[in-house]
């Protein structure tokens, strides 16, 4: 089996956290940063009651309080998938006017017990939606396509996700 290549961590700037002193196995821990998610004039979710997970070398993932979205907008749908660390994951459509954003948010109805606290929060992949912001910053989304993660102003990198990355 290929070895593990890791990158050197870029420096940490001011108010900013390293991914690299970010845990492995994830956890997961409340945030007071607000979260806002925009898309075509409307807040489809505006927070600042959301949880984070933290996990080595990827930025965090949001997860934000159901009662804090625009829920008429979600719509379930049946792709499934398994995180190590959380359990099974649930998906979400976004439905806005004409506009349905497949598999574009994701829950874990039953989380591991380590994960409890994210039972009725959704995360939200913020690469399809027009503004996704921290504290009023807008944020990029974590490279790859398949990581849920936000990159704001608060990380340091290199992200999990670029090119090369994958037996980080």
């Amino acid at each position: 089996m290929r070895q593990p290549h890791h990158p050197k961590p870029d420096p940490v700037g001011p108010n900013q956290e390293s991914v690299w002193d970010y845990p492995r196995p994830a956890i997961v821990e409340p945030t007071r940063r607000r979260l806002e998610i925009i898309h075509h004039g409307l807040v489809l979710a505006d927070t600042r009651r959301a949880l984070r997970t933290l996990e080595t070398s990827h930025p965090p993932t949001y997860y934000i309080p159901q009662a804090d979205i625009a829920m008429e907008h979600m719509v379930p749908n049946a792709r499934r998938s398994i995180c190590e660390w959380k359990g099974q994951a649930h998906y979400w459509d976004v439905v806005i006017g004409d506009q349905r954003i497949e598999a574009a948010a994701w829950h874990y109805p039953n989380p591991t017990a380590s994960f409890a606290a994210i039972t009725d929060h959704i995360a939200f992949y913020p690469e399809p939606f027009d503004d996704c912001k921290i504290d009023g910053q807008t944020i990029t989304p974590q490279p790859g396509g398949f990581y849920g993660g936000w990159i704001s102003q608060y990380e340091a990198g290199p992200f999990k996700g670029i090119p090369g990355s994958r037996f980080w």
